[in-house]
């Protein structure tokens, strides 16, 4: 294979991890089957794919973390089989992983930034230049004195992908690296690295399950059992009617935009999908079509009543983490309401994770107070003596959900918190594969050790491990993160599933479209303090997300452009008067026009 010195060139490489002693016996499934794919030097390139498809695997490959078992990688003329060549390689190229706890090898802020560039030889003025750019750079330069244990998650990823950012790289792989980032820290270091990649040549490879982040990108691959299935420009690719195939979707304006060509009798191109205006141009052109056939809008169930009822209260609620002289919650004040799935969203480190870690004990409150309203009385979290019964009544699933898997097997993990509260083992074995079953485990997910699932059955398997204790409170923090969108829309079934059933769910939630779509109410979080609660339709519309100071779900925020485009040919429709929920949007605006077109025609 001739060694060019522009590209990063893997070809037919193969790769199968380690098996378990017990699984000896066993072939084990290569992680990466004949690949090839190539990178230019200086281009942005997004790898796609559902969990377990061997995206993370290839990044691991490119990085020279792993070797492969056959085939060859070449990195810029360079060969990773080449052991002289291993460091060189190395020190150009970072890898910033899914979750920033494994990157993390400092106490303080920015002796964990150091580290890398410290190990290069990196001597000072410089190195201090670069500690305090990369952390200017994430928005963390303020904490840089803190200990990192003492960060939320979406400040812990900032901290990873400053410690990449600090060793100057010519090559930078972001493996969901964004995936805990609130959407304006996200746009935030999106635009950093863009404008990285411009000034100082730098290769980006983004490894990621967010279909509107890989727009950005010039170049997508997606990998699917190992294999690169296809490659090809953003646009080229989602085009395609196989996405769904392999476990992805398009985005949601591109959903919307082939609804509207198949209700129209229309075809999109792949320039109409080059960007936002031409992609408004062709659906204007296609709405100002006389005649068009109006939508179909599906009937809604009435909402269950027995939301009405408090089910925990939160009073006055503060919390200050030692060694800090700032508190990460202040004075909160929130009632819960039954059977209701409450959304809390926020920047990161707003406060989010400290508050939820009250509902169920975990932090006992310093100030204030949460209170379980039980049918058998009220629970307090200041009350040591009601701590088992506040856990049996709310589960907490953390986002990452490898924290609470540790027994042999996902039967025997989900049954460890029924064994604690002494059931028998008839009824417990009932209790444990019912709720495993409920979150859609197989029996051979439910027998394998939880450590062999992928990221979004683990996260069914923390689920599981929760629900078998029968809550009547459910909180999840960021449920959907780091799956792929299959994924996604299946996690949400489920939870919509258990709300049905009268379980209610408060969910931590970065994504503001899936807050929208999922939540009754939304309780925005503002450096420790509430500054606002309420339904999706009271927040998300458009002054009011102004003035709050937060992004409105994607679909609406291109159906609004939509809006003003077709306003200027039918100035007689009326979009205003639904209640907000992306879907309606979107099918508002072809209602609206539809009955403007047909005026036309009469």
């Amino acid at each position: 294979m001739p060694e060019d010195p522009n590209s990063i060139v893997v070809k037919d490489v193969s790769f199968s991890y380690d098996i378990s002693e017990e699984d000896s016996g066993k072939a084990p499934r290569p992680a990466l089957d004949g690949i090839s794919v190539t990178v230019e030097k200086g281009s942005y390139t997004a790898i796609l794919g559902s969990n377990g498809s061997g995206k993370s695997t290839l990044a691991k490959i490119i990085d020279i973390l792993e070797v492969p078992d056959s085939g060859r990688v070449v990195i810029f003329g360079r060969d990773g089989g080449d052991d002289d060549m291993f460091w060189d390689i190395r020190s150009h190229c970072c890898c910033v992983f899914q979750n920033p706890d494994n990157q993390i090898v400092g106490t303080i802020v920015e002796e964990d930034v150091a580290f890398g560039p410290e190990n290069l030889g990196i001597p000072n003025p410089e190195l201090r230049e670069r500690v305090d750019q990369a952390l200017k750079d994430v928005g963390l330069y303020e904490y840089r004195h803190k200990e990192t244990a003492a960060l939320s998650g979406g400040q812990k990823q900032k901290l990873a992908i400053a410690g990449a950012l600090a060793m100057r790289p010519d090559i930078l792989i972001l493996d969901e690296a964004t995936a805990m980032l609130d959407p304006s820290s996200r746009d935030d270091f999106l635009s950093l690295v863009e404008e990285m990649r411009i000034l100082k040549g730098l290769t980006l490879i983004t490894i990621t399950h967010d279909m509107t982040e890989a727009l950005r990108c010039d170049k997508l691959i997606i990998v699917n059992r190992g294999k690169a299935v296809m490659e090809g420009r953003p646009e080229e690719i989602f085009m395609s009617e196989d996405l769904w195939k392999y476990g992805l979707k398009r985005p949601v304006k591109f959903n919307f935009a082939f609804e509207i060509a198949k209700l129209t009798d229309s075809r999109l191109t792949e320039d109409d999908l080059r960007s936002d205006e031409s992609l408004i141009s062709a659906l204007t052109g296609m709405l100002s079509k006389p005649g068009i056939k109006e939508p179909v809008v599906p009937e809604e169930q009435d909402k269950k009543e027995d939301g009405k009822n408090v089910i925990m209260s939160v009073k006055g609620l503060s919390h200050t983490y030692d060694g800090s002289d700032v508190k990460a919650i202040d004075d909160i004040n929130l009632d819960i309401m039954k059977g209701e799935v409450l959304g809390i969203v926020g920047e990161s480190g707003c406060g989010k994770t400290t508050l939820i870690s009250h509902m169920n004990a975990i932090f006992r409150p310093s100030e204030g107070d949460v209170i379980i309203h039980t049918a058998d009385g009220d629970l307090s979290c200041r009350n040591k003596k009601d701590t088992m019964k506040i856990r049996q009544n709310v589960g907490l699933v953390f986002q990452y959900p490898e924290y609470q898997l540790f027994e042999e097997t996902v039967f025997k993990d989900v049954c460890y918190g029924l064994k604690k509260m002494k059931i028998p083992k008839p009824q417990m074995h009932k209790m444990a594969y019912d709720a495993a079953l409920k979150v859609g485990l197989t029996m051979t997910e439910i027998n394998a050790s939880p450590f062999e699932l992928s990221g979004g059955q683990k996260r069914r398997a923390a689920m599981a491990g929760v629900l078998a204790m029968n809550p009547g409170i459910l909180v999840l923090d960021e449920p959907a993160s780091g799956l792929d969108p299959r994924g996604r829309q299946e996690m949400f079934a489920i939870i919509k599933g258990l709300r049905d059933s009268g379980t209610t769910i408060v969910l931590v939630s970065h994504n503001m479209d899936e807050a929208a779509v999922n939540c009754d109410r939304i309780c925005l979080i503002d450096e420790g303090k509430i500054k606002a609660v309420g339904t999706p339709e009271e927040l998300f519309r458009e002054e009011r997300a102004e003035e709050l100071g937060i992004q409105r779900p994607r679909i609406t925020r291109f159906s609004g452009l939509l809006k003003k485009e077709l306003k200027k040919i039918y100035p007689q429709i009326e979009f205003g008067g639904m209640e907000f929920n992306p879907e309606k949007e979107a099918r508002a605006v072809v209602s609206a026009v539809c009955k403007a077109g047909e005026a036309d025609v009469q």
